[in-house]
């Protein structure tokens, strides 16, 4: 996309991506109908800073496409993109995982996954989704969970994706004596059936939802 007025930009962005308004509008803090003049009325002239990175990252395009000076920029972070794969961990009754990795990918701050996991780059990570209630409230259903399948070994406690009986669930490991008990977050779920043995897919460092 190459337009010269980051009010059109704006608004095929918005549209493209099935979004409206008042919610971008509230987004950035500011009153229901302040995208709407701006894109309808040319008010304000120009987007102010934080509106315009705030917005910017949410669509994942550069603030030059808003209005933002590309000389007063400041040099990006390097992004790793992490696959995202076309299977969930069950939070509740168990879904057969399949490992089909998509044509999508979520973006991730080199530095960033430096800090958050034992090595870095992404070598081992994916983003699979959440069903189920069982992990309520850490985890939600439709939440997209981090995986790291290198940060397995040794075991702590934590919240990690494990294979049971050909199906992925998510949980948390609990150290209790020598070893680790399998447990859910919401105490309304059942007790998750071990008898058959479980496998330790990857830990979970990272989850994110929809608003």
């Amino acid at each position: 996309m190459v337009e010269a007025d980051p009010r059109t930009v704006l608004e095929r962005l918005i549209r493209e991506r099935g979004e409206d308004y008042t919610s971008l509008s509230r987004l950035i803090g500011r009153n229901d109908a302040y995208v709407q003049q701006f894109i309808r009325r040319g008010s304000p002239k120009a987007l102010a800073e934080r509106d315009r990175e705030r917005l910017a990252r949410y669509f994942g395009v550069p603030e030059t496409w808003l209005g933002a000076d590309a000389a007063r920029i400041p040099e990006a972070p390097k992004l790793l993109t992490v696959p995202v794969l076309d299977t969930a961990a069950s939070a509740g009754p168990g879904a057969v995982g399949e490992d089909r990795r998509s044509a999508a990918g979520l973006g991730f701050s080199e530095a960033w996954l430096k800090r958050l996991r034992r090595k870095g780059g992404r070598e081992g990570l994916s983003v699979i989704g959440v069903r189920g209630d069982s992990m309520v409230p850490a985890l939600f259903d439709g939440d997209e969970i981090l995986v790291d399948e290198a940060d397995r070994d040794p075991l702590r406690d934590g919240i990690y994706v494990l294979r049971v009986d050909g199906a992925l669930l998510v949980k948390r490991l609990v150290r209790e004596g020598d070893g680790f008990a399998v447990k859910s977050d919401n105490p309304n779920a059942g007790p998750v059936d071990l008898a058959n043995g479980w496998e330790v897919i990857g830990r979970v460092l990272w989850a994110g939802r929809r608003l």
